[in-house]
């Protein structure tokens, strides 16, 4: 199954775990002091992977990976509901 690619912010951070529940990778497209870098994010069994170009972090469970996804910007911000 090809990798699903995206820009940071790009994906919210459902669309991103949906991807990872369905066994696809998911590469994100960041910037990093001045140049572009590629993070991959996976699934294996239980445990969550960030494969960024300095380090693999590991997380095991589904909240863990989310507080990284949103910690490290791969995801678009949640609106906030408005109110009338």
């Amino acid at each position: 199954m090809d990798p699903l690619r995206a820009d940071a912010g790009e994906l919210d951070v459902d669309e991103i775990l949906a991807a990872l529940a369905d066994g696809r990778r998911v590469v994100i497209v960041t910037e990093l002091l001045g140049s572009e870098h590629e993070v991959t994010l996976r699934r294996d069994g239980s445990t969550f992977y960030c494969d960024t170009p300095t380090t693999l972090h590991k997380h095991a469970s589904e909240a863990e990976m989310r507080e990284c996804i949103r910690n490290q910007g791969y995801a678009r911000e949640d609106a906030e509901p408005v109110e009338d």
